[in-house]
């Protein structure tokens, strides 16, 4: 979760960020395997090799439990082969007795050949038949990926801040610009095409923890942990398009981007820019961290979501404080704004998230929602009658509006998922992890493709942020992580794939 002010030098500390804490604390949890969580046939030493897998830890469990079943399977056969050779050896004994010869004795000849074929030829069947089966099992997990045919591609990456990344936000107007804010208590504008930082703004006094840009003018609300949000104005001019980097070019793996020097922001590195300092607006009616902001549609007033348990309705031209918006019994995480109507969803740590409606101005109605069991950390309208909920209880939730009281489609991860966004035109949700992945569902809940990740390429530590740029055809999507960097992607889903 976003932080509130405090020192930005160095890498993201443990302090500063509680919910690495807790994450590192239940990870080293997870991995100490008790003797009830063992599969049976499976051996405590099989089990702590398993921990240097790269595999998920739900899929190795998987795993585990299949093998454990082949090894139960052959036990039996094992048995039912030794109760065959006791009765065949019995028969042997009574033919014997009554004075008729097999050939050598041998009890895969002469009378009984045909019915020890026959006994073979069913154990055959029965280790066939159980291995398909197990396998079968193990390749449907990794159908949807398998058979996606999706292109994620790597196209460029943003590198300037000095502390980790909490949002990006796409401008609406022209020229298009990406916007990144950083625990480093700055935002940073940047040329999509050329990765080059354009402008820095160098406001707020603490963790600039959320970006929005005004839907017609070249503004942008920063949301921050000195309690405050800022309204600003900013104008940039785009560079000379460079061509794309290689990206299949060998690169140095053990080079960690998040370990670059500090003087790179300041210095001859990519953020030697023009500064602003002073906001147009400054509103400050919070009492504690404003976790975020957003501008409602036609951009005449804001709503800012803070740690206060309130969210606020402000006029932009005055400042003015228009409402309070009060119910949550814990510290909110995230506001949004329906893009076409006057609609406000506010998320909390209390497990709900509320919908509060503006289009009537003589009645601000309210819905609470309680659909998941921990912290939600975001929660977001769509382009139609959807709003799509992420949480820590690691799924992801898809509602309709005119119909809340359950959802119409949930989505099951292996790990808690931050800030989501979903593509206005294909409708596809991006989940950002805290395990470094990304995701990509349908609004269904079907499993479209992941993000690659790798040494070379993709975010080292916890993704806290997505955003869709439709409007570029080449790069359309955006991530932003706690390694101190956003990546631009090409992601390219066939539409049949979707339609499945």
């Amino acid at each position: 979760m976003p932080v509130e002010g405090g020192s930005s030098s160095g890498s993201a500390s443990a302090t500063r960020h509680p919910k690495q804490k807790r994450k590192a604390h239940s990870l080293s949890i997870r991995r100490t395997n008790s003797t009830e969580d063992r599969p049976q046939g499976v051996q405590r030493g099989d089990m702590l090799e398993g921990q240097d897998s790269k595999l998920p830890l739900p899929i190795r469990s998987n795993l585990l439990e299949l093998f454990g079943q082949i090894e139960r399977e052959f036990e039996n056969l094992y048995i039912e082969n030794i109760e065959l050779r006791r009765e065949i050896d019995s028969l042997n004994e009574r033919l014997t007795g009554d004075g008729q010869t097999i050939e050598g004795g041998d009890p895969t000849k002469g009378a009984l050949k045909t019915k020890a074929s026959h006994s073979t030829s069913q154990l055959s069947q029965k280790l066939k038949t159980t291995y398909k089966a197990s396998t079968s099992k193990i390749v449907s997990s990794f159908k949807a990926t398998a058979g996606s045919r999706a292109v994620c591609q790597l196209l460029k990456e943003y590198v300037g801040h000095r502390d980790g990344i909490w949002d990006l936000s796409v401008t609406r107007t022209q020229p298009v610009v990406l916007g990144t804010a950083s625990a480093d208590h700055s935002a940073l504008l940047w040329s999509i095409e050329t990765g080059k930082c354009l402008l820095r703004y160098a406001g707020h006094a603490g963790s600039v923890n959320s970006i929005k840009f005004h839907p017609t003018e070249q503004m942008a609300i920063t949301a921050s942990g000195d309690q405050t949000a800022h309204i600003w104005r900013y104008m940039v001019q785009l560079p000379v398009p460079q061509p794309p980097p290689d990206v299949s070019a060998p690169c140095d793996d053990d080079q960690d981007l998040s370990d670059r020097e500090e003087g790179e922001v300041d210095g001859e590195g990519p953020c030697e820019v023009p500064t602003v300092r002073v906001p147009t607006a400054t509103l400050k009616s919070h009492q504690g961290v404003v976790i975020a902001a957003d501008w409602l549609v036609g951009g005449r007033q804001v709503v800012t979501a803070s740690w206060d348990r309130a969210a606020n309705l402000y006029e932009v031209e005055t400042s003015e404080l228009v409402h309070t918006l009060t119910g949550h019994d814990q510290e909110l995480t995230h506001c949004c704004t329906h893009p076409t109507q006057r609609l406000v969803v506010t998320s909390s740590r209390d497990t709900t998230f509320r919908l509060w409606d503006f289009r009537d101005p003589s009645i601000h109605s309210v819905n609470v929602f309680q659909g998941h069991t921990d912290t939600v950390t975001s929660a977001v309208f769509t382009v139609g009658d959807n709003v799509v909920s992420g949480s820590d209880d690691r799924t992801v939730k898809v509602w309709d509006l005119k119909n809340m009281r359950s959802p119409i489609a949930t989505i099951r991860t292996d790990s808690a998922v931050n800030r989501i966004s979903v593509s206005a035109n294909q409708r596809i949700i991006a989940l950002p992890h805290d395990n470094r992945q990304v995701r990509l569902f349908d609004m269904s809940g079907v499993r479209l493709a992941r993000l690659p990740r790798s040494n070379r390429m993709g975010h080292r530590r916890m993704v806290c942020c997505t955003a869709w740029n439709e409007e570029n055809q080449s790069c359309n999507l955006f991530t932003c992580g706690f390694d101190r960097q956003a990546i631009g992607w090409n992601i390219n889903i066939p539409v049949l794939l979707q339609e499945k």
